[in-house]
């Protein structure tokens, strides 16, 4: 139960911290979501993922 717990709060604060770096690098936040959420299921690599993060949007 408690790993459970655990992993919840990791995911809450992973996806937190998305969004706020999403915000501080300028990106409108429904658009950035919509994009990731249609190209994450074809990335294959880490690069691929990594592309996706808000940095390298700007």
């Amino acid at each position: 139960m408690i790993s459970t717990i655990q992993a919840g709060t990791r995911a809450n604060a992973n996806s937190y911290s998305l969004l706020e770096t999403e915000k501080v690098n300028g990106l409108k936040r429904y658009a950035y979501l919509k994009e990731g959420f249609t190209l994450l299921p074809r990335a294959i690599s880490l690069e691929d993922i990594d592309a996706l993060l808000p940095w390298a949007s700007v």
